[in-house]
């Protein structure tokens, strides 16, 4: 072991301390933890067809996952065709350099939430480069003004109680913001409202990709997402190539899929973009930018994904849809939020880790932190088995395949 990385593991270790003795992130998860069990207990007996259907989703990220090279040219292709652009990403740099030539500088850029914008470190390195970047997604927003990063895939400020919140807000809007959350609410839903609208460009990821269609599916409940890429001249969808599915149909099984587990049953949105707007209303001929964006850019990004696809025992990684269930079943996460994690967090996300987001040292930590009960497994729609991966990773740690 280098002693860069005993280092880690300390500095590692004393996070989890502090973490589990934070009152206010058990306070938050315990909050979590109650309601994401029961309200997904009461959706799974509203539409008991979900866990079948989950299975078939199972096959169809496997087939997925074995055919990306396919999959992607055909995807591309489709946006080209709905008079998009298309973009491929090797690797992390080449993803922000792409997205940076789309937007230029001095711009003003909204935002929907985005784990792989979190892997990119998008919003800095836009924000570097002279751009004012806003969050939209209310979590995140308070994490922006927070200056922290998210502590849960789908809820990422899920560590932070409303009376933080409102002392958050209170400093950065300069007025009294009570710890009510429909005012807490109320506050930033005005606030962004005229950042949508005067926005050069809106970016966003998609949790689903269909590449028979190019159609992007965007699952969302705040409205946030349909403002953000709805409004602005220009959208940028930024999305890893794991999304990719040969159909729409396919696509719509496993959008429903995710969000059944991820405590919905059925969420407030669902945004299918496959293009600029358009319009054939005067004599049929169809002209792009209408009421909506005229131009439409993906950037599809690899950044480890493939050699992760290659891996045997780790392929099944990139089944997850990112629904955030194994982290309230989680015993680790419980006590610690996503201090359990890097950018991408508990079992799931140290495999993520290793792979597309720091790598095998910043993952070793967290591979020790994985108690291997299975519990992950039970609540995964995919059925990851996490505690193999897990077993994996400390092999090659131990034998210095780091």
């Amino acid at each position: 072991m280098t002693m860069d990385l005993r280092k880690d593991f300390v500095n590692y270790a004393k996070s989890l301390d502090a973490a589990s003795e934070d009152k206010n992130i058990r306070t938050a998860i315990s909050r979590a933890v109650t309601s994401y069990r029961n309200t997904v207990s009461e959706t799974l007996e509203r539409f008991p067809h979900t866990p079948a259907l989950a299975e078939e989703v199972q096959e169809i990220k496997r087939g997925s996952m074995a055919n990306l090279d396919s999959l992607l040219e055909q995807a591309m292709a489709s946006v080209e065709r709905n008079k998009g652009k298309a973009f491929y990403a090797k690797d992390h740099q080449a993803a922000l350099e792409l997205a940076l030539g789309i937007i230029g500088k001095g711009k003003t850029v909204v935002k929907g939430k985005s784990m792989l914008g979190e892997e990119l470190h998008l919003r800095e390195y836009l924000e570097e480069n002279g751009n004012e970047v806003w969050e939209t997604d209310l979590g995140e927003f308070i994490l922006q003004l927070r200056k922290e990063r998210p502590m849960h895939i789908l809820s990422p400020s899920i560590h932070v109680p409303r009376e933080q919140v409102a002392e958050v807000f209170t400093k950065f809007f300069n007025k009294e913001v009570p710890p009510d959350i429909a005012e807490e609410v109320k506050v930033v839903k005005d606030f962004l409202r005229e950042k949508y609208f005067t926005a050069d460009v809106g970016i966003s990821g998609a949790n689903v990709v269909a590449a028979d269609t190019g159609a992007m599916v965007i699952i969302e409940n705040e409205g946030n997402v349909r403002l953000a890429t709805g409004a602005p001249p220009v959208h940028i969808v930024m999305v890893g190539v794991e999304k990719l599915v040969p159909t729409f149909q396919d696509a719509m099984k496993v959008a429903e899929v995710t969000w059944r587990y991820a405590q919905y049953g059925v969420p407030g949105y669902v945004n299918i973009v496959s293009g600029p707007s358009k319009t054939g209303d005067i004599e049929k001929v169809t002209t792009y930018g209408a009421h909506g964006p005229k131009e439409f850019y993906v950037i599809f990004v690899d950044n480890g994904r493939k050699d992760m696809a290659q891996e045997e025992t780790f392929s099944q990684a990139l089944h997850c849809l990112r629904c955030g269930g194994c982290m309230y079943e989680c015993p680790v996460f419980q006590v610690t939020a996503g201090h359990f994690g890097h950018t991408y967090m508990g079992g799931i996300g140290t495999v993520w880790t290793a792979f597309v987001a720091g790598g095998m040292e910043k993952a070793a930590p967290l591979a020790y932190s994985c108690l291997r009960c299975g519990r992950c497994v039970e609540r995964c729609p995919m059925s990851i088995n996490v505690p193999a991966m897990m077993g994996e990773l400390r092999e090659r740690i131990v034998y210095g395949k780091v």
